[in-house]
């Protein structure tokens, strides 16, 4: 008995046909779903990040998902920011000048003196003291010899800043937590409250050293020794006396015309208080509060800077400075920060053991003066 083939063989096929005709369409939207993928992610990329920040680079990403949430180094061995030999990792560009800009924005020294950035842990520059000798002649008269300038060199003491801000496994875990601003407000407030006070009043010993730290002269700039700083006294032995308003008007003219140009007064917020309630003999106040968000106070027209490791007023204390910062008090910093991940330490919680090396010193001692507590 023959067997009917052509039904068997008709249904063979139309089920051949659909199974081809469902893997092209599962192929398709496939196809179709890579493309919105790429077209996702392209917008993504041109569209720009509600802060206004660009989009963090391959290495960011690598050194935040990679070394700070998850520890693993070896994602960060082709990054030519690692440092793993050191003892840390060098944290990318983008979170150094995301660190840099928060301490600027905190640190009140660091806001107007000199900054250099260096590529190693010593810095030095030379500085003439007397002026470079010149002279004035004719067209075609003979140029006699001038006098050899004198030069002074400045090697800012300098010494390891470090900070060891700490985060829970959990935090870290958490895809929501901003791990890299997180950890560029802690080291920035960390390194600022540590750098703040040697500015001021560093030793110099493993540290830079303050501008209140070395010797003072009632001296003026002819007769005073490079390198000290002038003070004008108060006129009274325990406090800012009675006619404060006028010595400080001297302090702003001992001063050269030259460096008052971008000068700023330095003091703490108890003497600021004091300073405030000072009126001149019509009854306007010295003090000017900044009429611009944004715009610092000013003191007989100069932006006052509130350093809080600055003395209290007090006899034989330096409560108040004035001067250009930006040519008197130099800042050298080697300008990448190692980070070191220590998650053994103090479990559960993950440190973060930021290191960088900073230096700073008096650049030039005309250009800041300061107010003595003295009779």
């Amino acid at each position: 008995m023959d067997t009917p083939t052509e039904p068997l063989d008709a249904s063979f096929d139309l089920v051949t046909r659909q199974d081809a005709t469902e893997q092209a369409v599962e192929a398709l939207r496939g196809d179709v779903d890579e493309v919105k993928s790429r077209l996702d992610r392209v917008s993504r990329a041109a569209r720009p990040a509600l802060d206004g920040s660009a989009a963090p680079s391959l290495e960011v990403k690598g050194f935040v998902e990679g070394y700070l949430r998850r520890g693993r180094e070896t994602e960060l061995k082709s990054l030519s920011s690692a440092s793993g030999t050191e003892g840390g990792y060098t944290v990318p560009q983008e979170i150094d000048a995301l660190i840099a800009a928060r301490l600027k924005s905190i640190s009140p020294i660091r806001s107007i003196a000199q900054v250099v950035q260096t590529g190693s842990a010593g810095y030095r520059k030379l500085i003439t003291t007397g002026g470079t000798a010149s002279g004035w002649v004719s067209e075609t008269a003979a140029r006699p010899e001038t006098a050899t300038p004198e030069f002074a060199e400045i090697a800012p003491p300098s010494g390891e800043l470090y900070a060891n801000p700490a985060a829970s496994q959990a935090m870290l875990d958490d895809a929501m937590f901003d791990v890299q601003s997180w950890l560029a407000d802690e080291i920035a407030m960390e390194f600022a409250r540590a750098e703040g006070a040697a500015f001021v009043n560093g030793s110099g010993t493993n540290q830079p050293k303050g501008f209140l730290t070395g010797a003072t002269s009632a001296a003026d700039d002819a007769a005073r020794a490079f390198g000290t700083l002038q003070h004008i006294v108060s006129g009274e032995a325990a406090g800012l006396g009675s006619t404060i308003e006028l010595v400080l008007i001297d302090l702003v003219h001992a001063l050269k015309a030259g460096h008052r140009q971008g000068a700023s007064w330095v003091m703490n917020s108890a003497t600021l208080a004091e300073v405030r309630k000072l009126k001149t003999s019509d009854g306007a106040f010295l003090w000017q509060p900044g009429l611009v968000d944004g715009q610092p106070d000013r003191l007989l027209g100069y932006p006052v800077a509130e350093a809080e490791d600055m003395p209290d007023v007090a006899a034989d204390a330096c409560p108040i400075a004035f001067g250009n910062f930006r040519a008197g008090y130099l800042i050298a910093e080697r300008s990448a920060t190692a980070i070191l991940r220590d998650p053994f330490t103090n479990k559960p919680f993950v440190h973060f053991y930021a290191t960088k090396r900073i230096g700073g010193q008096v650049l030039d001692s005309d250009a800041i003066k300061l107010l003595k507590i003295a009779a």
